[in-house]
């Protein structure tokens, strides 16, 4: 068995749910019980959230063999640009997953794969790469040891090292996931995106997600405007309109970008800095937000009205 997110399973013609976003990648995830308790996640060791649960997603069970099956229908084929396969670490489900991604490109040969896991090697990273992966994820979450330490289990020394040696090692095959609103300030955040950047690792942002049965469901989610300041500073590092110490900073927080404000609406008017970030075609609607709210990451194209709102979000107490 396998899951798929409820967005997957419904192009993938499993289910028939409405929603006025599709996900452009399918997303898959195997393995159950994860061996990890960190502090957000509902699939958290001791998480007392629902198990179908991943962020605020619900993830059905469907046969393995069909999922694989309906992967190549043309119709599917049409709105995926890539899958991606999320790894519980429960101590096998990184085997497994190799063997699913040799038979998706025995079929699907030109089909992009990424893989978000907790691989705990270069060789495990490298194994993978050579079953036709051509993304591999490992989540930092955390902008700094500190904020690891209370949210999640193992070393963030380790994970940011593994990350450098696999970056070196697999040259423009390495993405991280960053989590805003963990207790970190802009600008331990937007270091830690420079250093990413500056070693060729591509960088998910996140919005953090309180969920039912977690150790951390009472906590706020981050506001608006923080995170629409946080994405801002990821665009420009991005696409090297302006480095982390061009920002000025006070308290810790993003005061101003070094950048006059007609410039930046110039670099940020097309919407694109406010859309889901990571690899190419993952868009994840709905993953930090129900559809009715505002959202933190536009899983599509922003129309104009939603443009000026980020903007107008963006810009309060920025100089």
């Amino acid at each position: 068995m396998i899951r798929c997110s409820a967005g997957t399973a419904k192009v993938l013609g499993l289910n028939n749910i409405k929603t006025d976003t599709l996900p452009t990648t399918a997303y898959l995830m195997v393995g159950d019980h994860c061996k990890f308790n960190c502090a957000f996640c509902s699939q958290a060791r001791e998480s007392r959230s629902k198990t179908n649960l991943l962020s605020r997603v619900v993830w059905p069970e469907f046969d393995d063999h069909e999922v694989m099956r309906s992967l190549h229908l043309p119709e599917a084929q049409k709105v995926m640009q890539r899958v991606c396969f999320q790894v519980v670490q429960d101590g096998k489900a990184l085997q497994e997953v190799s063997s699913f991604v040799s038979t998706l490109k025995n079929k699907s040969p030109e089909m992009p794969v990424c893989v978000s896991a907790g691989p705990r090697s270069l060789n495990e990273i490298g194994d993978l790469l050579k079953h036709g992966v051509d993304r591999v994820s490992l989540a930092l979450d955390a902008a700094t040891p500190e904020v690891f330490a209370r949210t999640k289990d193992g070393s963030w020394q380790s994970r940011y090292e593994l990350l450098l040696q696999a970056a070196e090692m697999f040259p423009g095959h390495i993405g991280t996931h960053l989590i805003v609103g963990l207790g970190e300030t802009e600008e331990e955040m937007v270091r830690i995106i420079q250093q990413m950047y500056d070693k060729g690792i591509t960088v998910a942002l996140f919005a953090f997600t309180p969920i039912k049965g977690t150790r951390m469901e009472h906590l706020p989610k981050p506001e608006l405007e923080h995170y629409r300041r946080i994405q801002a500073a990821h665009y420009l590092i991005r696409r090297k309109y302006a480095r982390e110490d061009d920002f000025i900073l006070r308290s810790g927080r993003i005061v101003s970008f070094s950048i006059n404000l007609e410039q930046l609406w110039t670099y940020l008017s097309t919407g694109e800095a406010f859309q889901t970030s990571g690899c190419p075609g993952c868009n994840r609607p709905y993953y930090n937000e129900s559809p009715r709210e505002e959202l933190y990451n536009y899983p599509r194209p922003l129309t104009s009205e939603e443009v000026k709102s980020s903007w107008t979000e963006l810009i309060s107490g920025i100089e």
